[in-house]
């Protein structure tokens, strides 16, 4: 774990690199926003670095826990509830639907199981469009501005600073727990689930719960933060492309290591800059092609399954090393 410091060091580094870019060029609020979106999206990445690189399983429905986060500290802030306690509400609702989504894993593995995450995103989805009672649907929400006591987080430098404390401590809590008994249960369990956990006397299932409840906690964590930066939640927001994005990004990273969550974050929020940019100096027709996107970001997966298949975070020898002692960072 000595090298874990250093891992996390290298892509902050990099954010500062990014913020005196844009202070130079874009100026400090593009700059501030750019960084509390790697932050935010760095969050939901922890979670399923947990849940797919430590624990060994494929989810397909993150995206939706982030929704329940977002909706929840949307809904409560919108009755005047303060973060102090909106937002644990929102971490717990993002715990419960991760419990939730974790129930078929004590009957189904693999793929199927894959699928019936997929499932469950659906119907959280279907859920926030038809319950417009509350949801609103398709319309949305306007989302208050984060608030308590007086104070209001509503400039792009302040929601840096409160989103990079939020990564900061999500990322020590889970450092913390891969280091412990928790951690060893979640590696016992990846690696073969008879001979590796049942045989030392792992209970699989419990195991299994507890990462997805980890990894939905810090979902609706950033959930709730996303919603207030963005000012305006709907159900689209929150399809299976931002699942998947989000899968995208804890493979890019690197899905064994902590720090593989914000490698992951800068380039999935970098991806669009780079399309922009490309399309400046793209011909015409390749300009206005409505592919763009889904042409880089499948060569940005191909190239790191060619490059370097264990993600960004892989690089370093001391990554190496301690994924041999078993103790990702």
């Amino acid at each position: 774990m000595a090298e874990a410091p250093v891992s996390m060091l290298r892509p902050l580094l990099l954010i500062a690199a990014i913020l005196v870019l844009g202070l130079s060029v874009l100026g400090a609020d593009y700059a501030a926003g750019q960084a509390t979106l790697v932050a935010t999206y760095a969050i939901a990445g922890l979670g399923l670095v947990i849940i797919v690189g430590q624990a060994g399983q494929i989810t397909l429905g993150q995206g939706a826990l982030v929704a329940l986060g977002a909706y929840a500290e949307t809904l409560l802030a919108m009755r005047g509830v303060p973060p102090v306690l909106s937002v644990p509400a929102a971490v717990a609702l993002g715990a419960a639907g991760g419990a939730l989504a974790s129930l078929p894993a004590r009957r189904l593995g693999g793929l199927y199981f894959a699928m019936s995450t997929l499932a469950f995103a659906l119907i959280v989805e279907e859920m926030l469009v038809r319950w417009t009672s509350l949801t609103r649907g398709g319309a949305g929400l306007s989302v208050p501005t984060l608030s308590w006591g007086g104070m209001r987080v509503d400039t792009p430098l302040e929601q840096m600073l409160v989103s990079l404390a939020a990564l900061m401590l999500a990322w020590l809590a889970c450092r913390r727990l891969l280091a412990g008994r928790s951690g060893r249960a979640w590696r016992a369990v990846r690696e073969d689930e008879v001979a590796a956990a049942e045989a030392c006397g792992v209970d699989v299932a419990a195991t299994k719960l507890r990462a997805f409840v980890l990894g939905g906690a810090l979902a609706g964590l950033a959930g709730a933060l996303y919603a207030h930066w963005i000012g305006f939640i709907s159900p689209e927001q929150f399809g299976l492309m931002f699942s998947f994005e989000l899968l995208m990004l804890v493979f890019i990273g690197g899905a064994r290591h902590l720090s593989g969550a914000l490698w992951g974050a800068l380039v999935i929020v970098s991806l669009p800059q780079l399309i922009a940019l490309l399309r400046d100096v793209l011909p015409g027709e390749w300009s206005r092609s409505a592919g763009l996107e889904t042409v880089l970001f499948g060569a940005v997966i191909v190239a790191m399954v060619l490059l370097r298949p264990q993600g960004l975070a892989s690089a370093s020898g001391g990554a190496q090393a301690s994924v041999r002692k078993g103790t990702e960072d």
